[in-house]
């Protein structure tokens, strides 16, 4: 009987705990509900306030808010003012080019033409002189005493050369050039021109080389140590050369002779054109300020040289016209055109190469000072070179050969006949030698200024270097280096010993303007850090007045 009371009271706890149990997840089924039918509401409300956003976005992109923006937005150039103020000193420098070129020009033309005019006055004064004195000298019983001077013995070779060359160019025949280059067609014509601007180049880069040896092979000390051919092979080398670089100008006159007399002037159009295809050359390569010294010499160059062809063209042409003035008046256009075209082209060229390498048109005063620096030193007492050979060495320009090719053309143009004419070639050449003093007078005072200005006037003072000196300072250099490099760490050197010769220290032009096979010859690489370094010492620049020449036909500069 207990036991049956005791089961029926556990089961009635237990169902009264499973209703309670029941009725808890029935409030809280539910409690779920209620919350889920908000959240229903909550999300429904967001869903409609995001269409309206949306809408109220697209009503915002309409092509009238889109235009009223465009015409009403700002902004602020002086948040990048340094860009801006670059910019506006970039265009400045462009529109200052053209003046400060023509300075350059201008005092180059005149320098030029101060060496040119040299050859006809005052050379043929200093051979009779030095002939005088060769003759008087051991009349005199001056027997110790040396019978010409170095420079003496230079002006006397100068002559022989010029009198030689003259009388091989008196066997050439001008006419008969001039009808077989008219024979061609305008594309080889085209193609000669270029070939003789190359080949005038290279001439003018040796050319130099070919006198400075003869001229120190006949004035070197004769207790040195004999190390040439002989003064008689040099003379030879350089008479071969004035007379083949002569008749390559006459060449280069006659084809432009000839395409100023054609009929619809093709072949002069097409050869200043040859001028602008330059600036596609010389614009998009990296130029540093000695490379663009050496440019500038060879424009001064070229354009003295192209005057020289245009009076010659001139004076060919007015002689089969007998001198008529008014044909004078039909070859002027076809004469402002090729200056203009030339002057334009320099222009453009000069201007835009110091934009793309960021050089200042202040730099072309310092060119300026350079070559006034050239004539003032060699008016000095220690001067150890005549202006006109440092000329041809800074410029490339070589007068010796232009004046034989002019003397040549003048004498078979002109017909002097009976003493009035002679009396006038003497007028005309007192004339010249009035025309070079004078210019010489007034460079030389306009050089002493530009080198006062330009803080040069201690330089002049400087002895000439010398081989020796050079040489132990180039020794002293690599010692150094040698002495340092263990210093540096420790490097595992990569060398590949494919030349014996010693390498060249390069500028960062040259770096840009060879192969990158070059390079990668000496190379060391640094354990610690594995970059790569140049092996080689580094020199330093090299100052304008230490470029003694120039090699015309490229843009690199050792």
């Amino acid at each position: 009987m207990a036991d049956s009371l005791s089961s029926s009271l556990g089961e009635e706890k237990e169902k009264d705990k499973d209703d309670r149990e029941r009725s808890r997840r029935n409030a809280r089924t539910d409690k779920n509900k209620a919350e889920d039918g908000v959240t229903e509401a909550l999300g429904f409300k967001t869903k409609i306030a995001d269409s309206k956003a949306k809408k109220r976005n697209l009503s915002d992109l309409s092509l009238l808010r889109f235009i009223t923006t465009e015409l009403t937005r700002g902004y602020f150039l002086e948040h990048n003012e340094a860009k801006y103020t670059e910019r506006r000193e970039k265009v400045y420098t462009c529109l200052r080019i053209p003046k400060e070129l023509e300075k350059l020009m201008t005092f180059g033309f005149f320098l030029c033409l101060d060496a040119f005019l040299y050859v006809f006055t005052l050379l043929p004064l200093r051979v009779i002189l030095a002939l005088l004195r060769l003759v008087t000298v051991p009349c005199c019983g001056l027997s110790g005493s040396r019978l010409l001077q170095p420079a003496q013995v230079c002006d006397v070779l100068k002559g022989f050369i010029m009198v030689l060359c003259y009388s091989m160019m008196s066997y050439v025949d001008y006419a008969m050039m001039y009808h077989l280059i008219r024979g061609q067609s305008v594309i080889k014509l085209y193609i000669i021109y270029n070939m003789l601007e190359v080949a005038d180049r290279l001439f003018s880069s040796f050319g130099q080389d070919i006198l400075d040896a003869l001229y120190w092979t006949a004035t070197e000390p004769k207790e040195k140590k004999r190390a040439h051919i002989g003064v008689i092979p040099h003379f030879f080398m350089a008479v071969l050369y004035v007379f083949l670089h002569a008749i390559l100008i006459m060449v280069q006159a006659t084809t432009l002779n000839v395409a100023f007399n054609s009929h619809n002037k093709s072949l002069l159009t097409i050869m200043m054109s040859n001028n602008f295809v330059e600036i596609k050359g010389s614009v998009f390569k990296k130029f540093e300020k000695n490379n663009l010294f050496q440019m500038s010499n060879s424009d001064i160059k070229e354009r003295f040289t192209n005057y020289i062809l245009l009076l010659i063209v001139c004076l060919r042409n007015m002689e089969q016209f007998s001198w008529n003035p008014d044909h004078l008046w039909v070859l002027f256009p076809d004469v402002v055109m090729v200056i203009a075209s030339e002057v334009a082209v320099d222009v453009v060229k000069h201007a835009f190469i110091t934009k793309f390498n960021d050089i200042s048109a202040d730099v072309y005063g310092e060119y300026r000072a350079s070559l006034a620096f050239d004539l003032v030193s060699s008016r000095q007492k220690n001067a150890y070179t005549d202006y006109s050979d440092s000329v041809s060495r800074r410029m490339g320009f070589i007068p010796l050969p232009l004046a034989l090719l002019l003397i040549r053309v003048v004498t078979s143009s002109v017909k002097i006949q009976g003493s009035l004419s002679f009396m006038c070639v003497f007028l005309f050449y007192l004339g010249m030698i009035t025309l070079k003093v004078l210019n010489s007078i007034v460079l030389l005072g306009t050089s002493c200024v530009f080198v006062k200005e330009a803080n040069m006037e201690e330089k002049l003072s400087d002895p000439p270097p010398s081989a020796a000196s050079s040489r132990a300072n180039s020794r002293a250099h690599r010692i150094k280096f040698i002495q340092t490099l263990p210093q540096q760490g420790t490097f595992h050197f990569l060398v590949k010993m494919t030349r014996s010769t010693p390498t060249i220290p390069k500028s960062d032009s040259d770096t840009f303007l060879t192969t990158p096979d070059e390079d990668d010859e000496n190379k060391i690489i640094n354990t610690d850090t594995g970059l790569e370094g140049d092996m080689r010492p580094k020199m330093p620049k090299k100052d304008l007045l230490e470029i003694d020449r120039f090699t015309i036909c490229g843009n690199r500069i050792d």
